[in-house]
């Protein structure tokens, strides 16, 4: 006897593809009234369990099965129900740099958010444009939205001009980071001004006086908060009378070395310095020591970012560390109410880092 057969989910984004075969299968009536069990389902379609109620979550979000009280699930759809999968349900993250150049932590947070979206039906599209990065993106921008057909936009490591653009065409943008003064997007990102407003704390409680902050050129809106939150640290607390610089780098370890030695020789040498991204930590630690710098017996060190990396620095580097699975939960959940409504508030969500201490405080 020639028994129907469910089509075998093909293996690109699992969740989105076995949704694809269930809808395939239940319109060409494989299944009549209600689907088989869990475990027959899983045996037929070769995928785990967990797989397959990630997909029949999305068949129930459509509205193509009901669940009884007995944990049946009926089918509601006709046969000649259109296929959802042809119009492909794409999130587009827009960056600067590809993967591989991306901080650890980043290259973990788009991997994480493209299996979460994939377990919601979703498919992620990282698109790398360095123009679209520019003073002036529009023509870029323009071209990379017309030819992607993308229900969401998340932009990473975006500054005002970028930010300003998506405003302005009024298209779902979802900010991963800080926005820059005056643009209202929702955004996601650590909360800098606290983080650092609480260094400032540690260090003035520790006695330090003169304390420099190191921060890349064309900074984002996180490093404007960073800023304001370490002023406000050293003008607020007491005993008055601590004084903050500010080292502005091009990123290069070679320009980042000379603003060190310059600082050194200057009549406001800092005995502290907070370091904005866990990559210059490595040359602000490595330049001291070269010149013989005790830390923290003559500068403290204190860095506002993790990176696993750091893990293997000696001395130990006092440090703000989150999970990036906190940060890509939040920013799934809201790129898939994006993608899906069109709108989002326009607020920002800020998360509150850990403060791990090590010696170099």
């Amino acid at each position: 006897m020639n028994e129907a057969r469910p089509e075998l989910p093909r293996r690109l984004s699992l969740v989105a593809e076995t949704a694809r075969a269930l809808r395939q299968s239940i319109r060409e009536g494989v299944w009549k009234e209600h689907l088989p069990g869990e475990r027959e389902l899983c045996a037929r379609l070769q995928i785990s369990r967990p797989t397959l109620r990630a997909a029949l979550d999305e068949l129930q979000r459509e509205g193509l099965l009901e669940v009884t009280k007995r944990r049946r699930r009926l089918i509601r759809a006709s046969p000649s129900i259109p296929d959802h999968h042809s119009r492909p349900r794409l999130i587009a993250v827009i960056s600067p740099r590809p993967l591989l150049a991306m901080p650890p932590s980043a290259a973990v947070m788009v991997d994480e958010l493209r299996t979460d979206l994939a377990r919601a039906g979703f498919e992620l599209e990282l698109i790398v444009n360095p123009a679209a990065f520019s003073e002036h993106p529009d023509s870029t921008l323009e071209s990379l939205v017309a030819r992607t057909p993308a229900s969401a936009w998340i932009a990473y490591g975006s500054r005002e001009p970028m930010q300003r653009w998506f405003l302005k065409k009024q298209l779902p943008c979802l900010v991963a980071g800080s926005c820059a003064p005056g643009i209202a997007l929702p955004s996601i990102d650590l909360d800098y001004r606290a983080t650092c407003r609480h260094a400032g704390g540690l260090l003035r409680a520790k006695g330090h006086r003169k304390i420099a902050l190191c921060l890349p050129e064309g900074a984002t809106g996180g490093e404007a908060d960073s800023e304001a939150g370490l002023r406000e640290a050293l003008t607020n607390g007491s005993p008055p009378g601590a004084e903050l610089s500010v080292i502005r780098h091009d990123g290069t370890a070679a320009h980042l070395s000379s603003l060190l030695d310059r600082a050194l020789r200057s009549d406001h040498r800092p005995t502290a310095i907070v370091v904005a991204r866990a990559i210059h930590v490595l040359t602000v630690v490595t330049h001291l020591q070269r010149r013989g710098i005790a830390i923290p017996g003559e500068i403290a060190i204190i860095s506002r970012d993790d990176e696993p990396f750091l893990q293997h620095l000696t001395p130990t580097v006092a440090r703000y560390i989150i999970a990036p699975s906190r940060f890509t939960t939040q920013l799934s959940r809201a790129a898939r109410q994006l993608a899906e409504t069109g709108s989002l508030p326009m607020r920002s969500t800020r998360l509150i880092p850990r403060f791990s201490p090590g010696e170099t405080l």
